[in-house]
């Protein structure tokens, strides 16, 4: 069978037409919104929201695509052979990280170097030093340490998610693996990706949202927000890795993929959606309960109060209705997980939902009472897409779509859910 993988014309034409809306958007960014304007007081509100929407855009898609190798090392570690059939789709997003990381790290530098503090207040000096809160922070919260371990996650996710991406390329050279030659192969992949899962659960389900994100709200914290982001993003992970799937499918590659391994990517999607629910209630159900101002604020800049509506308020209930509802309704019953249309629209909605969802948890931090969601917003989005297409679509047409000689190849081939 032809294992090989070649671009349609109509990929490679929406791949550099995303990327060209995208290019086209932050020219309009540099010209009209002033990016280098000193917005320290709030003054220059369109210079905070370039930078805000950089911010929002490069964490989320740089997550959403890490996701993939982190899927691929879990499923590792417990013996996971169904998705072997699809492993190289999930290889090629995560190869997007490397590109998207050194966008995201750029960003991040600019603002913390740049002292943009209309993005992360505790760079103020002054305002660290009258305020208690930020002084008691300033550990962590500080333009070194900031630079120090944000390169040092960056480097280790691109690190360690190449060392899985090598061994399993240079399985195609060996040829047919032995039961001792299997054996020791799977072994060497479940300790590098147990290692991905160490260094992955020390920054994205701990540290790294922390001092990017909720830092924008740094007199602000929850116990839950690393969880929350790492579920937000990893069920739009999934849902990313689906779309791949589907599409190479239907342009007949991916033999083996049936609707079977569809139907357990379903059920991911509609799992942690659940689970990202639940931690939206937790979250929010607990700090509605204490009511202790310093708490409350955070979702009383979004929502506003009984009095007076936020300017985030539509945003923040969409947010649970598309990310909640529509997963519970639609993924729930078995027959929606194992059609290729509904798993199309609802992996689109998803990805669509999460974004929104990071678009409030960093906007209301930054432009506060100055809400919009504008044709900037989203060419900044097509630009991010656009690389992801154009990254999965070199690493895709570069390498066998299928890892033919994998030790669990067979219990994939026939897999049964």
């Amino acid at each position: 069978m032809n294992h090989q993988f070649e671009l349609p014309g109509s990929y490679k034409k929406w791949t550099y037409g995303l990327i060209g809306a995208g290019v086209i958007a932050l020219l309009y960014g540099f010209i009209a919104l002033h990016p280098f304007t000193s917005s320290a007081h709030g003054e220059h509100p369109a210079s905070t929201r370039f930078w805000a929407v950089l911010v929002q855009n490069s964490v989320y898609w740089l997550l959403v695509v890490n996701a993939s190798m982190f899927f691929i090392c879990v499923t590792t570690m417990a013996m996971g052979a169904w998705q072997v059939a699809f492993h190289r789709v999930s290889e090629a997003i995560s190869s997007v990280v490397p590109i998207l990381g050194i966008i995201t790290f750029i960003i991040l530098m600019t603002i913390v170097w740049g002292g943009r503090t209309d993005i992360y207040e505790w760079l103020d000096k002054d305002t660290v030093a009258r305020d208690h809160i930020l002084n008691g922070k300033k550990g962590f919260l500080n333009p070194v340490f900031f630079t120090v371990w944000s390169f040092i996650t960056i480097f280790l996710w691109w690190l360690l998610g190449r060392k899985m991406r090598s061994m399993s390329l240079a399985s195609d050279k060996t040829g047919p693996m032995n039961y001792e030659t299997g054996k020791k192969w799977i072994f060497k992949n479940t300790v590098y990706a147990s290692l991905f899962c160490v260094v992955f659960t020390l920054t994205v389900a701990s540290t790294i949202p922390w001092i990017w994100l909720m830092s924008i709200d740094a007199h602000w914290y929850s116990t839950m927000y690393s969880w929350y982001t790492f579920a937000s993003t990893f069920v739009s992970g999934i849902s990313l890795i689906a779309l791949f799937v589907i599409y190479m499918k239907n342009r007949g590659q991916l033999e083996y993929v049936t609707e079977e391994h569809l139907h357990d990517l379903g059920k991911f999607m509609f799992a942690f959606s659940i689970f990202w629910t639940y931690l939206w209630f937790s979250q929010y159900m607990l700090i509605w309960y204490s009511n202790q101002p310093e708490e409350t604020k955070y979702f009383i800049q979004r929502i506003g109060t009984a009095e007076n509506s936020g300017p985030y308020k539509g945003i923040f209930f969409l947010n649970l209705i598309v990310n909640f509802l529509c997963p519970l309704l639609i993924l729930m019953k078995r027959g929606t997980k194992r059609n290729w249309t509904m798993v199309t629209f609802m992996a689109v909605l998803i990805i669509f939902g999460h974004w929104i969802d990071f678009y409030q948890m960093v906007m209301p931090g930054t432009l506060h009472e100055k809400a919009e969601l504008m044709p900037f917003e989203f060419g900044v989005a097509c630009f991010f897409i656009g690389l992801i297409l154009w990254g999965v679509g070199k690493y895709a047409t570069s390498h066998s779509l299928l890892a033919k000689n994998h030790p669990f190849l067979k219990e994939s081939m026939i897999h049964h859910t």
